[in-house]
């Protein structure tokens, strides 16, 4: 059973804005469904009426709606449509054919906004390039974080060193440009060239001009594994640039990474219980998978090799005197990722796809060393490595700061598949939480966490991005091997009030905006 129903007489005592006197004009009245309101309760029995992009009348079955067309979604649960803080969409929802601009493959997740210019790629001129994605149209919502790596990169270069005054002071004011043009707050990737080649006092005096602005700062950790200072020690960093800045701290897609730091997904959260209990405001994402998705000179080349730029990168790759100690590099961070046959080939401009490093190796008769070398020479590829164990997974998702997201990117089928799989695996077949939690986690916390107003919610007056799924149906259908297959279970989906999903199939609309941080709630 799907549905708790409350009182009547509760409901529009305590949650709805309702004018039930008068007759209402819809487009749209939704009857019959299992509705969750978005806010971790559980469902209620109630109409939706949708009129333009809003929602105007949530409450008991009335007839005081004239509706142009009614939609009788029994047994189907009714839902906010689900804000995902974390994807790689911008080349889809940039793109010349209008179809990529839909993004089908996250509509048919239930999805209705995607957050872009995380890990530091975000531009800070916002402005611009909202306008181009609303002159040519895109099919879902999106918003975005000012980049630091995008911004230090335009500054700086590809520099491994300390910014001078002057450039810190060039750097803060394309921030605060982008956050007066509505970014979310300020992204991060320390992890990646050139954030990894910023120090926390750095990060600090520029996390404290997005806090100025009531901006988020929102965080690839320096490392997620073993790689330079430790999982364990990148937890504190981004806790101490929350505290010394001033500012709401967010961890992008929250894993223990790699055999080293299995199980340590414990102590990061009593560090983060802690911090949170202190008064800092913590919070952070994941996806529900098993395998990271990056590329093999992210995951296997290191840091080092990148300062100056490509040529330089390129030039030091294919340097003989450098190649030994390089081997021991590759040959050590492979064996932190669970070795050769946990790195899968997923490029779709790779000969490789849908091969092991392993594998290639054993066909190519090279070391897996040489052959990761040897792909990041002739182009790099992109990979899922499956380097997490499933007890952190969900020690992780069960936490009330942790929100649902996808890091959707080519390659990897979290880009289609993130959000069903969670509710099928996590929800319809462990139940280690339930459907109200699942969907707060999708829709009402991430709109609470970044300031996005008149979201996240069903609520009279807000605007109507709804999703209608079957609870029994609603699963994932892309895999590792063929990760580009849309889900399925979705029924109808909303953006904006125009039906962006109709009987499970994603139309050509083109209704999405471009949301700003809201100054007030």
């Amino acid at each position: 059973m799907y549905a708790k129903l409350f009182p009547a007489s509760l409901l529009l005592a305590s949650v709805f804005l309702v004018a039930c006197q008068s007759d209402i004009d819809a487009d749209y009245l939704i009857k019959g469904g299992h509705v969750y309101l978005g806010d971790n309760t559980e469902s209620i029995a109630v109409d939706i009426a949708v009129q333009g992009e809003n929602i105007v009348f949530i409450g008991t079955p009335s007839k005081h709606i004239n509706a142009e067309t009614i939609l009788d979604v029994s047994g189907l649960i009714v839902a906010p449509g689900f804000i995902d803080p974390h994807t790689h969409s911008l080349s889809d929802l940039q793109s010349g054919e209008a179809p990529r601009r839909e993004n089908a493959n996250y509509r048919l997740q239930g999805v209705t906004t995607v957050f872009n210019g995380n890990d530091g790629y975000g531009s800070a001129n916002i402005t611009e390039l909202s306008q181009g994605l609303l002159d040519n149209g895109i099919g879902s919502n999106t918003a975005f974080f000012v980049g630091h790596g995008a911004v230090r990169r335009k500054i700086m270069g590809n520099d491994d060193r300390a910014p001078s005054q002057d450039e810190l002071e060039s750097m803060k004011v394309l921030i605060a440009e982008a956050m007066e043009e509505g970014a979310l707050g300020l992204s991060t990737g320390l992890f990646y060239a050139p954030g990894s080649f910023s120090d926390t006092d750095e990060i600090v005096e520029l996390a404290k001009i997005a806090a100025a602005k009531g901006g988020v700062y929102e965080s690839h950790i320096r490392d997620e594994s073993t790689y330079n200072i430790g999982l364990e020690a990148s937890i504190e960093e981004v806790l101490e640039i929350g505290r010394r800045a001033n500012i709401p701290v967010h961890i992008a897609h929250i894993k223990a990474l790699g055999v080293d730091v299995w199980g340590k997904s414990t102590p990061i959260i009593e560090t983060i219980e802690k911090a949170r209990a202190d008064g800092l405001v913590v919070t952070a994402d994941q996806y529900p998978w098993p395998a990271s998705g990056t590329r093999i000179s992210n995951a296997l080349i290191p840091r080092r090799l990148k300062a100056g730029g490509v040529e330089k990168y390129m030039a030091r790759l294919n340097d003989p005197v450098l190649h030994e100690p390089l081997k021991l590099d590759v040959a050590e961070n492979l064996r932190r990722r669970g070795g050769a046959e946990a790195v899968l080939i997923t490029d779709k401009n790779s000969q490789w796809r849908g091969k092991t490093l392993g594998e290639i190796s054993r066909l190519n008769k090279l070391t897996p060393t040489d052959m990761a070398i040897q792909i990041a020479r002739d182009g790099d590829a992109k990979i899922a490595s499956f380097n997490m164990s499933e007890d952190d997974i969900t020690n992780f998702m069960v936490q009330d700061w942790v929100m649902t997201s996808s890091d959707g990117d080519q390659g990897h089928p979290r880009k289609y598949a993130s959000f069903p799989r969670k509710f099928e695996i996590y929800v319809r077949g462990q139940n280690i939480m339930p459907i109200e939690t699942f969907l707060y986690k999708s829709s009402g916390l991430v709109a609470d966490t970044f300031n996005i107003c008149e979201r996240g919610y069903l609520k009279a007056g807000y605007k109507a991005d709804i999703v209608i799924f079957n609870p029994e149906t609603f699963k994932a259908k892309a895999d590792f091997q063929n990760p580009e297959i849309l889900s399925e279970g979705v029924k109808y989906l909303f953006v904006n009030g125009t039906l962006a999903v109709e009987d499970g199939q994603s139309n050509s609309s083109l209704s999405g905006k471009v949301l700003k941080r809201c100054t007030h709630q």
